[in-house]
């Protein structure tokens, strides 16, 4: 897997295939929102179990009901190959 940062027009493509996710900066982000809190924290912890199999961790922040999640390679300061099969797998986690 490439450890180098995606052009943002390769990234514009690449995120054709996710089309929930935005770009901001230097980071994919993606907001859900859930019907309750509970809700919210179990679908964290399918992200969890998927992030740490994968080795590569997104930014959560929860408030309430509402899930934002935050993909960039943090040691290199951008999006890489990781963080869109990141996206990738969490989009799949989202259709189960």
């Amino acid at each position: 897997m490439s450890e180098e940062i995606i052009s943002p027009s390769e990234l514009e493509e690449e995120l054709r295939k996710c089309p929930e996710w935005e770009i901001k900066g230097s980071k994919i982000i993606r907001e859900l929102e859930f019907e309750e809190f509970m809700d919210a924290i179990d679908f964290v912890n399918l992200i969890a179990e998927a992030a740490e199999d994968a080795s590569h961790h997104p930014d959560i922040d929860i408030r309430y009901n509402k899930v934002k999640l935050a993909l960039t390679t943090h040691e290199i300061g951008g999006v890489t190959e990781a963080d869109l099969e990141m996206a990738i797998r969490i989009d799949n986690i989202c259709d189960e």
